[in-house]
C-alpha cells in the first residue's frame, strides 16, 4: 500500500514522502492515527501544491539559517557530563544534550534530528557537531565535554 506521510516517522520515512507499508500497518494503525493518507491522484496533487508551498516558505528562510549559521561558527558551547578519574564519562553525549546546551547557552532552538554527531563522545575534550539547518546550509559546532 502507497501511503503519503503526514508527520515524520522513524524507520518509515519522512513527512510528506511516499512510502510503501504493509496493507494492516497502513489501513490499521497509520492512517486511523492522522500520521498518513492514500497516496491516490487527488492526495498526490495536494501534496505537490504543499510541498510547493513549503519550500517557498524555506526559501524565505534560507537566509535567516546563513545568519544563524554565521553566528554559530565561532561559538562553543559546555556541556556537563559526570566523569571517572581518568576523564571517560559515564554514558555519551547524546544530540539530545547539545540541543539542550544550544538551546539553553545561545537561546537557540534546534531539532535533535538536525544534530549530528560524526562519532561516540565518551569523553573529556572538544568535538565537532554538524548542525543540517537547512539542505543548503549546515554548520559545524564546537562543543565542549566538561565534568560536573
Amino acid at each position: 500500500m502507497e501511503i503519503i506521510l503526514l508527520k515524520d516517522l522513524d524507520k518509515v520515512g519522512d513527512k510528506h514522502t511516499i512510502v510503501t507499508v504493509k496493507d494492516g500497518y497502513g489501513r490499521n494503525f497509520l492512517i486511523p492515527q492522522g500520521i498518513a493518507v492514500i497516496a491516490n491522484p487527488t492526495n498526490r496533487k495536494k501534496l505537490d501544491e504543499i510541498i510547493r508551498k513549503e519550500e517557498e516558505m524555506a526559501a524565505a528562510r534560507v537566509a535567516e539559517f546563513r545568519d544563524l549559521a554565521t553566528f554559530l561558527k565561532d561559538k562553543v558551547v559546555k556541556i556537563g557530563a559526570k566523569a571517572g578519574t581518568s576523564g571517560k564519562i559515564f554514558g555519551s553525549v547524546t544530540n539530545v544534550q547539545i540541543a539542550s546546551a544550544l538551546k539553553d547557552q545561545l537561546d537557540i532552538d534546534v531539532e535533535r534530528r538536525k544534530v549530528i554527531l560524526p562519532e561516540e563522545v565518551k569523553d573529556l575534550g572538544t568535538y565537532e557537531a554538524r548542525l543540517d539547518l537547512h539542505k543548503d546550509v549546515d554548520v559545524v559546532v564546537k562543543f565542549e565535554v566538561v565534568a560536573e
